[in-house]
C-alpha cells in the first residue's frame, strides 16, 4: 500500500489567469519513501476538479472530500477547472491522506492562503466537515522524510503520540483544516507536539497467563525458557489438554524488554497496517501473533492489491503462534522457511516488489496423532500407522529441520494439579531471560544480529567451539538421528544458549546433551 507523505515548496506562477501550486512530497512503497510532486492547477474554464497520476480510487475520491472540506471550512471553492497531477505517473498512489495536503495546495492556488514558502510535510485525511481524521503510516513517513532532510511536519491530532518519539522531527498536530490554514498563514500559530521518551521500565505490564499457573510441565517450562533466551522456534507436541496452549500464551510474559530500535521498526509495520491505537504511539510489548489454521498463504506472508504487511510480519521482533500446525495449510505453512532463514519477506508483484522485516520466534503446537492420544498412558489410540505417518507428514521435514526445539508435552497426575507447591512466576524467569539476552547482546555488538539463533555458519564457528567430547556427542546424534547439517547446526546454537544461560563461556558436554534431547519427539 502507497502511504502518501509531502514536504510543500509552493511555487506561484501568474500569468494572465491561472495559477499553479506546486508540491513536493513522498509515497510509501512498503516501508521505503518514493518521492512525489502534486501539482494543482486552478484555470479558467467549464467547472471541474480532475485528479491525473495513476491515483486509485480513494485518491481520485480526494476531490469530493476536498471540496467539502473547503467549502464546510469557510472557505471558497472556485467555479474554475481545477487539475491535481500526481508525479511520476508511473508510481500507483493509494490511501487517503493526499487530502490535506490537496486542499492546501487548492487553497493557496486560488490565493485564499497566501503564503511565500510552505516547509512542511503534511499529513490527512479530511472528513466533509473539514475535520483532520488520523491516518495509517504516519511513522515510517516522517522515518523516510527525516532522512532526506524534512524536520518539520504537520499531521492529525489523531497521530501526534506516534509522533512525538521520534527524534529529528517538529511536528505540528491539528483537528481542523481552518486550524492548519491558520497555522501557515500566521494567524494562530501552534506549539509542536511535545517530545515523549521511551522508558520501557515506566511501562505497566499485565497478561492473563502466567508460568506460575501451569501445574507440572517442568521440562517443557524449561524448554520454553531456553527458546525464549536465546530467540529458538519451539514446536510442543503432546495429546489434548496437557497445557500446550497455556505454555504458548506465557511467552509474552517471560520475553525480553524491547529496546528503542527494535520498538520503533515494530511499530512502523503495524502503523502500515494500521493496527496503532490513538492513545498508544509505540508498541512496547513485544507482538504475539495467533492466525487461525483457516488463515491464507497471503494473509500470513503478506501481499494483495496493496501490498500490506502479512501475520509474519506483524509478528517482527515477536513471537508466532500457530495453535495445532497441521490444521494449516501445507502452502501456508512452506511459506514461512524463508523468512524462517532470512528474518525478512519479500512480496513481489507485476507492477513492485516489497521487502517487510519478519525476524520472528515461532511456537507451533500439534497432538502425536489425529485422535491425539498416541503415547497416552491413560488414553487408547484408535489411529492407523499409517493415519499417524499421514499426520505428521502434514508438516514437511525442511519446515521441522528450521524448528530448533520440538519438546514433547507429558500428560499432568491429578496429584501435580492439586499441589500446594509454588511454582515459578513469569517475571522471575523473565529476569534470567534478560540477563540472558544481554549476554549475546554483548558478544554480538559488532555482528549485526541480537540472538544465538539469528547465528550464521561464521559466528557459530567463532563464537561456538566444541571440545572433542563435545564433537563426539554430536556425531554419535547426528548419524543415531539421521540429522542434517542445518540441524547439526542448530543443536550447536541451542546449546550455546543454555551455556548462556548457566553463565559458561563454553559449551560443555551436557549443554549439548540437552539440546540434543530436544529434538527426539
Amino acid at each position: 500500500m502507497l502511504y502518501n507523505q509531502y514536504r510543500i515548496y509552493i511555487m506561484f506562477i501568474k500569468r494572465g489567469i491561472f495559477v499553479i501550486a506546486k508540491v513536493i512530497g513522498y509515497s510509501l512503497t512498503g516501508l521505503i519513501g518514493v518521492p512525489v510532486d502534486v501539482e494543482v492547477d486552478v484555470n479558467n474554464g467549464l467547472p471541474a476538479f480532475d485528479i491525473v497520476g495513476l491515483a486509485d480510487t480513494s485518491v481520485k475520491e480526494a476531490k469530493e472530500r476536498v471540496r467539502s472540506a473547503i467549502k464546510n471550512s469557510g472557505f471558497n471553492v472556485p467555479t474554475k477547472r481545477i487539475t491535481a497531477n500526481f508525479a511520476p505517473a508511473d508510481l500507483k498512489k493509494e490511501g487517503s491522506l493526499f487530502d490535506l495536503p490537496l486542499a492546501i495546495g487548492v487553497l493557496i492556488a486560488t490565493e485564499q492562503l497566501v503564503i511565500d514558502k510552505c516547509e512542511y510535510v503534511i499529513i490527512g485525511e479530511l472528513s466533509l466537515d473539514g475535520t483532520v481524521r488520523r491516518v495509517n503510516g504516519v511513522l515510517p513517513i516522517i522515518i523516510s522524510a527525516i532522512k532526506d532532510g524534512f524536520n518539520k511536519f504537520i499531521i492529525p491530532k489523531g497521530n501526534e503520540k506516534e509522533a512525538s518519539y521520534i527524534e529529528g522531527a517538529t511536528c505540528y498536530s491539528f483537528n481542523t483544516l481552518r486550524e492548519v490554514v491558520e497555522h501557515l498563514s500566521g494567524l494562530n500559530e501552534t506549539k509542536p507536539v511535545e517530545k515523549r521518551s521511551y522508558n520501557i521500565e515506566d511501562k505497566e505490564r499485565s497478561y492473563d497467563s502466567d508460568l506460575s499457573f501451569i501445574k507440572g510441565q517442568k521440562v517443557a517450562k524449561r524448554a520454553l525458557e531456553v527458546a525464549v533466551s536465546g530467540g529458538h522456534n519451539i514446536l510442543f507436541v503432546g495429546a489434548p489438554g496437557t497445557g500446550k496452549t497455556m505454555l504458548a500464551k506465557c511467552i509474552p510474559t517471560i520475553m525480553p524488554d524491547m529496546t528503542f530500535s527494535e520498538a520503533l521498526e515494530t511499530t512502523k509495520i503495524h502503523s502500515v497496517s494500521g493496527f496503532i491505537k490513538e492513545n498508544e504511539g509505540i508498541i512496547y510489548n513485544r507482538p504475539f501473533r495467533s492466525p487461525h489454521h483457516t488463515a491464507t498463504t497471503v494473509s500470513m506472508t503478506g501481499g494483495g492489491s496493496s501490498i500490506r504487511p502479512g501475520e509474519i510480519s506483524l509478528a517482527h521482533n515477536g513471537v508466532l503462534f500457530l495453535d495445532e500446525m497441521p490444521e494449516y495449510s501445507r502452502s501456508t505453512l512452506e511459506a514461512l522457511r524463508q523468512p524462517l532463514e532470512d528474518g525478512e519477506i519479500s512480496i513481489s508483484r507485476a507492477s513492485s516488489r516489497v521487502t517487510y522485516p519478519a525476524n520472528f520466534m515461532l511456537c507451533g503446537s500439534m497432538n502425536p496423532c489425529p485422535c491425539g492420544n498416541y503415547g497416552s498412558e491413560t488414553k487408547e489410540c484408535r489411529c492407523s500407522p499409517s493415519q499417524i505417518a499421514k499426520y505428521k507428514a502434514k508438516i514437511s521435514g525442511p519446515l521441522l529441520d528450521r524448528i530448533d526445539i520440538q519438546i514433547h508435552v507429558d500428560e499432568v497426575k491429578y496429584g501435580e494439579l492439586i499441589t500446594d507447591e509454588k511454582a515459578e512466576t513469569s517475571a522471575e524467569v523473565r529476569k534470567r531471560v534478560n540477563r540472558t539476552r544481554l549476554i549475546q547482546k554483548e558478544r554480538f555488538k559488532n555482528d549485526g544480529i541480537n540472538t544465538n539463533s539469528d547465528m550464521g555458519e561464521k559466528q557459530i564457528k567463532k563464537y561456538c567451539k566444541l571440545s572433542d567430547e563435545c564433537e563426539t556427542i554430536l556425531k554419535n546424534a547426528y548419524t543415531s538421528l539421521g540429522l542434517s547439517p542445518r540441524a547439526r547446526s542448530r543443536i550447536i546454537k541451542v546449546a550455546r544458549t543454555i551455556a548462556d544461560m548457566e553463565l559458561y563461556d563454553e559449551i560443555k558436554p551436557q549443554h549439548v546433551l540437552e539440546a540434543i534431547a530436544y529434538r527426539q519427539t
